[in-house]
């Protein structure tokens, strides 16, 4: 039988956006090349060259947030902040999803103002990245996170990781949210156009409000799965 719970629930993921290369620092930049220029194939090191700088985006260092979605579980409502440099709103009421522009900065406080009332968080693969990226960006930023929600790792009270929990903390393969929605019947999040790999092209072509679009469809299906973890793997 389901775990059932009267506590809020959210669940939440972040889009990313790296920066420039050429932004950083020429130290900097010889860290993150340190592996290509040890390259004597020039067309190894060109795609050794190219791969470091598609993964700033992962790095709070290089990166900032772009996009955070929440689901509201006992609400069943979704929220999606969205960089922007006015203020702006719209909902889709058959989805019952609002969306909302804000300064990145804005954004992290809003994001910390809801987990300090929020007793347990439900990421897909958030111990790894979407956290760690918050917490750190938040201090980049001078704000204090409301809850280290970076706690005991074996434990699901406040945090349920769910690639951490389908996984069996490592002990099967890790696949991406992706191929569970597959293969649990859930509609993915991922399209031809739009996928978590595309975000950059999206931003660089101005189009932030189809990465918030996609972001709140992460968070839905990141609910689904969540749903299966709760009935069927929460004993």
């Amino acid at each position: 039988m389901a775990k059932q719970s009267k506590t809020r629930q959210i669940v939440f993921d972040i889009e990313t956006y790296g920066c420039k290369l050429t932004e950083l620092a020429e130290s900097q930049q010889e860290y993150l090349l340190r592996e290509a220029e040890k390259e004597k194939d020039e067309q190894l090191k060109a795609q050794k060259t190219l791969d470091a700088e598609r993964f700033l985006s992962l790095y709070p260092l290089t990166a900032k947030v772009v996009a955070i979605g929440i689901y509201d579980v006992n609400k069943e409502k979704s929220y999606v902040y969205f960089e922007s440099d006015k203020e702006e709103e719209w909902s889709v009421e058959e989805k019952n999803i609002s969306y909302k522009g804000l300064s990145e900065e804005e954004m992290i406080k809003s994001f910390w103002r809801i987990i300090e009332v929020t007793d347990q968080v439900i990421t897909f693969n958030g111990r790894n990245f979407d956290i760690p990226f918050m917490m750190i960006r938040s201090a980049m930023l001078g704000i204090k996170p409301s809850k280290n929600l970076m706690g005991y790792r074996y434990e699901t009270k406040q945090h349920v990781d769910l690639l951490e929990q389908f996984s069996f903390y490592g002990v099967t393969k890790r696949f991406n949210l992706d191929f569970y929605c597959h293969a649990f019947g859930i509609k993915s999040p991922k399209t031809k156009e739009v996928s978590g790999m595309e975000v950059k092209n999206l931003y660089e072509a101005g189009k932030i409000k189809e990465i918030a679009i996609y972001c709140g469809d992460d968070i839905y299906a990141t609910y689904r799965l969540f749903k299966i973890w709760n009935d069927y793997l929460n004993l």
